[in-house]
């Protein structure tokens, strides 16, 4: 694999004298080495001290500049420093003369800003009036650390998953919370049926390349194992996909240096054998949905941590697909979710997604964060026609919340920027239904209740309208003020239910 990535970037090296244009060699450096692996990001996207302390020292590594000061395996243990060395990322000579890579360094940090402007203060925004709070204790721990949230609106509960591998259920008749059972580690998906428990954990959720997740299934007292060794899986999607009548089910590992997006196929004895349909790291969320009208489901992907982009998975015959990238993004942008919607109801589905992810090499507040809508052709060809600033978003879920006839937009933030617009943690967009896009926003205005990290939307109450619930997480993985954070580890809100007062 190393011989592999080293012969690939030699000769990638060796068309610079085919494709200059007469650029200045920094220029052809910037524009070969960079976008060998995803789409060259714009230099003026990240600050000069970003560039400089975090994001070039870890390109020096990838290509093979390994010092004292700058080393991957640092204070690894030795079975993740082997994981790694198997994957090739870290060539063990450089692949780049020493001096184009001074050369290269010095042309990025010139080039790049002190810092980024910002685009926070161009939304004019309000204290939430659509819904009504209402906090949710689960148990009588302080801090929420909770990794996993969905509204099970057949049983009518809201079932969470913990870091720790706690699964829960909140009753949303008797507004009781029962603990399921333990799970292992991080929760990422949990699924009722009949009396089993489907349960995705994903291991460790920091970085790392050891692959300690696994999918289980949990029946009475008894539990099998239906795939383990799975890279940080954060999203497993149950479907019949060959309509055969058995479900298949889809991983999607976002792993770290490597990952996978995947399809586990059952056989008549009932174990499972895994195919590989993706075999890059960043899978992050798959949408099953019949996209060219042919009877069959394919699927809508969306990739991060690198080569961020959007695909759309056709299925040909039985399990058997053929992608196309269908947007992609920088690789900075930090590409977190999506939903598949009909927004201007044309009668074919458009994507919204929203990009903040700011957990790596490059925190700071990014005036590119935020929410796009593209706008599909009808031949499933996408446009960007909106964007709606803000930092560090991560969740999206699009419906229509008041009930006018168009889709509005309910926006969770995990990286926010707490020291200027602290309450944007969580905003409504309601949809003005002019005759261009526009949008009022509305933003949660107690932030003391919690640090929200998940979200979902369904009719909690049975009321009609549609309600939304967002979920806690305490660990401080985006600076706060000191006394924030204090408050919310000693928080006992688990839970906050958004109650819509439509009805």
């Amino acid at each position: 694999m190393i011989l592999k990535k080293t012969l690939f970037f030699l000769f990638f090296a060796a068309l610079f004298s085919c494709n200059t244009e007469n650029k200045p060699k920094e220029v052809v450096l910037y524009e070969n080495y960079c976008a060998s692996c995803h789409m060259a990001p714009d230099i003026q996207d990240l600050p000069k001290h970003i560039w400089e302390d975090n994001v070039l020292p870890a390109m020096a590594a990838r290509m093979g500049i390994i010092t004292q000061e700058n080393h991957p395996y640092y204070k690894l243990p030795f079975n993740e420093q082997s994981a790694i060395i198997k994957t090739g990322i870290y060539p063990y000579q450089p692949i780049i003369d020493l001096k184009d890579w001074e050369l290269l360094k010095n042309y990025i940090i010139e080039l790049a800003p002190e810092n980024l402007p910002s685009r926070s203060d161009t939304i004019h925004s309000v204290p939430l009036t659509q819904f009504n709070e209402q906090p949710v204790t689960l148990d009588s721990v302080k801090g929420s650390y909770l990794t996993f949230l969905e509204v099970d609106t057949l049983r009518q509960q809201i079932v969470t998953g913990s870091r720790f591998g706690e699964l829960m259920t909140y009753d949303l008749s008797t507004h009781t919370a029962q603990n399921v059972g333990y799970f292992d580690k991080a929760i990422t998906t949990a699924r009722f049926v009949g009396d089993s428990i489907y349960v995705t954990n994903m291991g460790v959720m920091d970085p790392n390349e050891i692959p300690r997740g696994r999918t289980v299934l949990r029946h009475g007292q008894a539990t099998a194992i239906l795939q383990d060794s799975l890279h940080r899986p954060v999203q497993t999607v149950y479907a019949d996909l060959d309509d055969n009548g058995t479900e298949e089910i889809l991983l999607c590992e976002f792993g770290d240096l490597t990952g996978n997006l995947s399809v586990l196929v059952k056989d008549k004895y009932g174990f499972y054998s895994k195919n590989i349909l993706l075999n890059l790291p960043g899978a992050l969320r798959v949408v099953v949905r019949d996209m060219d009208k042919d009877g069959k489901d394919d699927l809508v992907v969306l990739m991060a941590q690198g080569d961020e982009a959007m695909y759309i998975f056709y299925q040909q015959e039985a399990l058997q697909f053929k992608a196309e990238k269908i947007i992609t993004f920088s690789p900075v942008y930090g590409s977190s979710w999506f939903e598949l919607v009909d927004f201007n109801g044309d009668g074919f589905d458009d994507i919204i997604t929203v990009n903040g992810d700011n957990a790596d090499k490059s925190f700071v507040s990014k005036p590119y964060h935020g929410m796009r809508i593209h706008i599909n052709d009808g031949k499933n060809n996408f446009k960007e026609h909106y964007f709606h600033p803000l930092n560090g978003a991560t969740r999206v879920i699009a419906k229509d919340f008041d009930e006018d006839g168009d889709i509005d937009m309910a926006l969770l933030a995990t990286f926010p920027d707490y020291e200027n617009y602290p309450d944007y943690n969580f905003v409504y967009l309601e949809n003005m239904n002019g005759n261009s896009i526009a949008f009022k926003q509305q933003h949660l205005a107690n932030i003391a209740l919690g640090r929200w990290f998940l979200m979902d939307a369904a009719d909690t109450d049975a009321d009609g309208d549609i309600d939304i619930v967002l979920s806690a997480m305490s660990f401080g993985f985006t600076p706060a003020t000191e006394t924030l954070n204090k408050v919310w580890k000693e928080s006992y809100t688990d839970l906050l239910i958004l109650e819509n007062k439509l009805h």
